[in-house]
């Protein structure tokens, strides 16, 4: 499953800064055909980072990547009772 996303990301990605590129320097496209790139461009970017974030986790469970730095809800919620005083 691992790579399947990651071959989604590359393609998304892809995408991204193929229809991102045309939207940005096509000469002689028309506005409807300069939107729709835009548009694609943009779901290109946000199934990019999607993928990513899912390949994150995974590196991150399957112990490849070291877990993010973040704390528990239970010390969170202490720190801010106590900084509320």
């Amino acid at each position: 499953m691992t790579k399947i996303v990651a071959i989604l990301n590359v393609i998304a990605w892809s995408g991204f800064w193929a229809f991102g590129y045309l939207a940005l320097t096509a000469d002689g496209l028309s506005d409807r055909q300069i939107v729709i790139a835009a548009l694609l461009a943009f779901a290109g970017f946000f199934g990019g980072i999607l993928a990513y974030m899912r390949l994150v986790r995974a590196a991150e469970e399957s112990g490849y990547a070291r877990k993010s730095n973040q704390i528990d809800a239970e010390t969170r919620n202490r720190a801010h009772a106590k900084g509320a005083r």
